[in-house]
């Protein structure tokens, strides 16, 4: 792995040094006052010491990013306004349509009704996991009006599922670039790793990208995704299948500070 950079930020009054690929992904941080680099992925440990080398300044500890305390989830304490918990699929689209429904007669469906009904089918499908040991949350918002569709927390990891409607239509995948039927492709492979990849600056954590398809007539991979995982809406509830990477304990820490509006003010 070449043109790793390391970019020094301020976040909470502490310095941290981050150890970035050329598209502006994470891999890695340094914490000086902790001694400690937090790795997002094991298998590019060596590269981020290599490049973390002249700035490391004492003896460190390697490894993934510890999970919040008791103590940090105290400090916590979630207003109503801030707790995503209470969000329905498709909460941001829901409020869109009731603020602006839009005319009663129109040439073309809504692409936000289209968009919701993703969103919904997905939804209610993650909801069922509950009992497995897993959390949802819906319509995570982003800086900048951007959102997550659903973060999913359990016992397999961190998930950010982006929702694409689909029905009965050919899907063709070419990463980045994703195309249903006849319509042009576009590199929508893109925002689903970046939505990821700001859930992981935010929550301190690996998040995995999905991109889940909603009633496709048929899927075609002509190029594999790079790190994203591509479902049809039958395939999701296979999450809870998954397991051995976060202990009982970490999934609802997790959950804990992922359903507080605030910690994504830092995933910008």
């Amino acid at each position: 792995m070449s043109g790793l950079r390391v970019i020094p930020t301020w976040r909470h009054g502490q310095e941290r040094l981050y150890v970035c690929l050329t598209d502006g992904r994470n891999l890695a941080w340094y914490d000086r006052e902790a001694g400690r680099i937090n790795l997002l992925s094991d298998a590019s440990r060596e590269d981020v010491l290599e490049a973390l080398g002249p700035f490391i300044t004492g003896p460190v500890t390697v490894g993934p990013p510890p999970v919040p305390t008791p103590a940090e989830l105290a400090r916590l304490t979630l207003h109503p306004d801030d707790d995503l918990a209470p969000n329905r699929p498709g909460e941001a689209l829901l409020i869109s349509l009731d603020r602006d429904p839009g005319p009663s007669h129109r040439l073309r469906p809504d692409p936000r009704r289209r968009a919701l009904t993703a969103e919904q089918t997905v939804g209610e499908a993650l909801d069922r996991l509950d009992g497995a040991g897993w959390h949802t949350l819906h319509s995570v918002p982003l800086p900048g009006g951007d959102r997550i569709h659903h973060l999913v927390i359990g016992p397999g990891g961190l998930f950010a599922l982006h929702t694409l409607y689909a029905r009965k239509a050919k899907v063709t995948v070419a990463d980045p670039r994703v195309a249903l039927g006849r319509r042009e492709a576009y590199p929508l492979l893109r925002r689903v790793r970046a939505d990821a990849d700001r859930a992981s600056y935010a929550l301190t954590a690996e998040v995995r990208p999905v991109l889940v398809l909603v009633a496709p007539a048929d899927v075609a991979v002509t190029v594999s995704p790079r790190e994203v995982r591509v479902l049809r809406d039958t395939e999701v509830e296979g999450l809870a299948r998954t397991g051995g990477v976060l202990k009982p304990a970490d999934v609802e820490a997790l959950h804990a500070m992922a359903r507080d509006r605030r910690v994504w003010s830092a995933a910008g």
